[in-house]
């Protein structure tokens, strides 16, 4: 079994995360609101899982570079998304937050793991396996409308469901969908 994380190249990506912050969010819906109005305005932004020390209520956070915190915090203010307060430095290895998806690759299947809900598909057919995790009342329901689906015809996660599992389960999809891709040239 092999471990891996992302292989896209991101900013965070770095010795330390010096020169980094978390907006650390009360409930999920105002993480969620804040991806959508940053991605709209063009930050430079990772949704992440903040480290358990840092943990106020919502298991989301945003990682942003420090030197567009002014801009960043005009923007939420502006769209009127409450957050806890100021943006947290990450100064310390030990604040470093965590990466919300990991891959894990089997002889021919992959899992992928984003949050607490898994999506596991056939590296050869990209057939989904598996879909698992979560305590969401929709997991049922998404499992069967997405089990025995090929990756590329299958409806996407966050289209079916209503809750945070629904949209953790649909970031493991897009990352199981660029996976099955890159290993199928697509």
């Amino acid at each position: 079994m092999r471990f891996w994380s992302r292989s896209r190249p991101s900013p965070e990506k770095s010795a330390s995360s010096r020169g980094r912050g978390l907006i650390l969010f009360k409930a999920v819906q105002e993480a969620l609101r804040a991806e959508k109005v940053l991605k709209k305005n063009g930050c430079n932004f990772k949704l992440v899982a903040p480290p358990p020390a840092l943990r106020k209520g919502c298991d989301l956070a945003i990682e942003v570079a420090t030197v567009e915190q002014m801009g960043i915090e005009r923007v939420l203010r502006e769209n009127e998304i409450e957050t806890l307060g100021e943006i947290i430095p990450l100064d310390v290895e030990s604040q470093k937050p965590l990466d919300i998806i990991k891959v894990t690759q089997f002889d021919n299947w992959v899992m992928v793991r984003a949050g607490n809900m898994k999506i596991t598909f056939d590296k050869g057919s990209g057939t989904i396996l598996n879909i698992s995790g979560g305590g969401c009342p929709d997991v049922p329901y998404l499992h069967l409308e997405l089990i025995d689906k090929e990756l590329t015809k299958a409806p996407r996660p966050r289209d079916l469901g209503y809750t945070l599992c629904a949209l953790m389960l649909d970031r493991a999809y897009e990352e199981s969908l660029s996976i099955f891709k890159r290993e199928k040239c697509y």
